[in-house]
């Protein structure tokens, strides 16, 4: 066997490996997120995230911060997890668009976990949905680390075909 073709089968092996671990932080996300929204839901979060919004535009003459009906707000939010575990699919297949996708959805969930940990922090209880905060921290990390690793072993791979 050449050292091309072991570079090859090498090669091939971190692909692989790269993308199962991409596909399944994706999911470990998107179901991190489907807990968050449990736990938000379960302790009434728009009983404090509305007030908080009303209380900003009275002292804010534009504040980009929506209010929420419950039923709007949790259909929404149940949709997006769908939605998200729906595009596993491109995901599993190694789409290229789904890299950046991937890294955005990351970082914005790393923010709405330590948000809802430095605002219980701030207010001196805890806020609604700060329970799974953490776990939706790590799946971010995770997530984010794991894009980085398969976009980095596809470049590799390119660059040795």
């Amino acid at each position: 066997m050449s050292p091309s073709e072991t570079r090859s089968g090498t090669f091939r092996d971190q692909r692989a490996k790269a993308m199962q671990r991409w596909t399944w932080t994706w999911v470990g996300l998107s179901l991190s997120l489907g807990l968050h929204v449990i736990d938000e839901a379960a302790n009434d979060f728009l009983s404090f995230w509305n007030p908080l919004v009303r209380s900003l535009r009275q002292d804010i003459r534009f504040v980009p911060m929506p209010t929420f009906d419950y039923g709007v707000w949790l259909g929404g939010l149940i949709v997006a997890v769908v939605l998200l575990l729906g595009l596993t699919h491109f995901v599993r297949r190694g789409a290229v668009w789904m890299q950046p996708v991937s890294i955005v959805l990351s970082v914005i969930m790393l923010g709405n976990g330590f948000l809802h940990i430095l605002g219980s922090i701030y207010v001196g209880e805890p806020v609604p949905g700060v329970y799974s905060s953490p776990v939706l921290i790590l799946a971010a990390t995770l997530l984010l680390a794991s894009t980085v690793k398969h976009r980095a072993v596809e470049r590799e791979a390119v660059r040795y075909a």
